[in-house]
């Protein structure tokens, strides 16, 4: 039976033209170097998305009657675990789960991945690219791991991944692969993979991370055993990712923690100790008090995003990419990074480096003197920086030093910029115009290096003859 709040309901909200769903910090105003302030350009939500007002008006709404999830008689505790439910029926319909699928909520995608390498049967064979972020890269070294060569296509991503395969011994195998990277945006052909995986006998996991908040993100369309995400990527940053598929292995494993909540039964032994019964559903693997808030956040992102619709969200998306990519395209200096080459399918994430300027220099230049908010470096996915950027190894540079793009001196990290369905259209322009304004006049502003970051001189001035 569907969930019936007893609060209100939320409100209507006004939405922007150029931003189908408002977010939260959209009229935050941050103080300039060089004097004033500004509307902060938030463009970096591939690291953590702004919350969506309507997920904060449903959270508040329901704050004043939290209560204990599973474990109460009480009114509010009844009505919080029926919400925490609801939650999860409301996450498996946005996933498109199959009867007898999953849903664990966890604490984020690198939690979720974790909790899925606890669980894989004993001598299970993992195949996971090098161009993975690390919460996908690192967490089976408990197994035997098949680390795959950066591919330069969709195509010989499939490719790469069916030699693997077909040359795996026998035994459990799964894959892990990313639907759109972090470092790029660039979308992977999941359906394709998830195919030549299941042709091999193999599983495969979706971290889905950087593509649930751009594009649906279904199992049964995509054809992959599970998929991780987090709530704070998803406009819900309430401390809630998920992990969704199969139930089999989950099943079976030993739970993720050991506690109240994932536990049936227990007794003492005759020898002592204690006898355990664990639960087989997703509670197995939610151990202790559920963070319920953190579940209804994503729950209420997930049906935003679906009434919304995605084919609204990603068509005001790729014009924005086009006005981005096309204002940096007019840059020489800059090159954008990508593996698939420059017509591939990408959501709002793209890295580029700069001739002459580091990453951390740029970065500190476009939120002192212009109030962008950016990130800079290798984000948490070292090995694809490397190879996109042509070294092997880390080299800190000094603010205001960097290699070239143009391959004689290797940039050493790169600039990200990043944004989603509350971004407006004048950050985006605001950005184009202040990395052409940066990159042909310099900074106005002295920066030092501070802590391994380029941070604003306190007592420097601005520069003569740049008024903007």
């Amino acid at each position: 039976m569907p969930f019936t709040a007893p609060f209100a309901p939320v409100s209507d909200f006004c939405r922007e033209e150029s931003a189908p769903l408002p977010v939260l910090g959209r009229d935050v105003r941050v103080p300039l170097v060089t004097g004033g302030e500004v509307t902060y350009g938030a463009l970096d939500y591939a690291a953590s998305a702004p919350a969506l007002q309507r997920v904060w008006d449903d959270v508040a709404a329901y704050a004043p009657y939290y209560g204990s999830v599973h474990r109460g008689a009480g009114h509010l505790s009844q009505l919080s675990t029926d919400l925490f439910e609801q939650s999860r029926r409301t996450v498996a319909e946005f996933l498109g789960c199959r009867e007898g699928d999953q849903v664990v909520f966890t604490r984020a995608t690198t939690d979720s991945l974790n909790l899925l390498a606890g669980a894989l049967p004993s001598g299970t064979r993992v195949f996971v690219f090098e161009t993975e972020h690390h919460a996908s890269l690192l967490p089976w070294s408990a197994h035997e791991v098949t680390y795959l060569d950066a591919p330069r296509s969709p195509g010989q991503a499939v490719a790469t991944l069916e030699s693997a395969l077909h040359a795996a011994p026998a035994g459990p195998k799964l894959v892990c692969v990313t639907g759109a990277s972090n470092v790029t945006g660039e979308v992977w052909p999941v359906r394709e993979l998830a195919r030549a995986a299941h042709r091999h006998g193999a599983r495969l996991v979706l971290d889905a991370a950087q593509l649930a908040p751009h594009r649906p993100v279904r199992l049964t369309e995509l054809e992959a055993d599970w998929v991780a995400f987090s709530g704070h990527k998803l406009y819900a940053p309430f401390g809630a990712g998920v992990l969704a598929g199969r139930a089999d292995w989950l099943s079976a494993a030993e739970p993720y923690l050991a506690g109240g909540g994932a536990s049936r039964r227990v007794a003492r032994a005759a020898d002592g100790g204690v006898d355990v019964e664990w639960h087989t559903t997703a509670a197995r693997h939610e151990a202790g008090s559920p963070n319920v808030i953190g579940a209804y956040a994503v729950a209420s992102a997930c049906r935003a995003l679906a009434e919304t619709g995605f084919d609204r969200l990603v068509a005001r998306e790729e014009q924005l990419l086009a006005r981005l990519v096309g204002g940096l395209a007019e840059l020489p200096e800059v090159r954008v990074l990508s593996l698939f080459g420059e017509d591939a399918d990408r959501v709002g994430v793209v890295s580029f480096v700069v001739e002459g300027w580091s990453s951390s220099h740029l970065a500190a230049a476009l939120s002192a003197e212009y109030g962008i908010g950016v990130r800079d470096g290798l984000f948490c996915a070292h090995p694809l920086l490397r190879t996109l950027l042509g070294h092997r190894e880390d080299a800190p540079g000094e603010c205001g030093a960097a290699g070239s793009s143009d391959g004689r001196s290797p940039a050493l990290d790169a600039v990200r910029v990043s944004f989603g369905a509350g971004t407006p259209d004048e950050h985006v322009d605001r950005f184009v115009t202040a990395v052409r304004e940066l990159v042909r006049d310099g900074a106005r502003w002295t920066y030092r290096t501070e802590g391994g970051r380029c941070v604003p001189e306190p007592a420097a001035r601005a520069s003569v003859g740049r008024e903007r």
